[in-house]
């Protein structure tokens, strides 16, 4: 069975990519995905605007695991 990892990826060219999760299905990497809160311009957590101030622009995505 195919698995799939979350990766959040930032617009800063100095800012390197990291895995969020692993080990997902591709629904639960889909579904991840289109939660509003996996991106800088939609995320409303605490959390996640602090990370938009500390880092810049950010999405997640998903990729298929080797």
């Amino acid at each position: 069975m195919k698995t799939y990892r979350i990766v959040r990826m930032y617009a800063h060219p100095s800012m390197a990519s990291e895995w969020i999760d692993t080990g997902l299905t591709l629904g639960e990497a889909q579904a991840h995905c289109k939660d509003p809160e996996t991106s800088s311009k939609t995320a409303t957590a605490p959390q996640l605007v602090t990370l938009t101030h500390l880092f810049g622009e950010w999405f997640d995505g998903y990729e298929e695991e080797e």
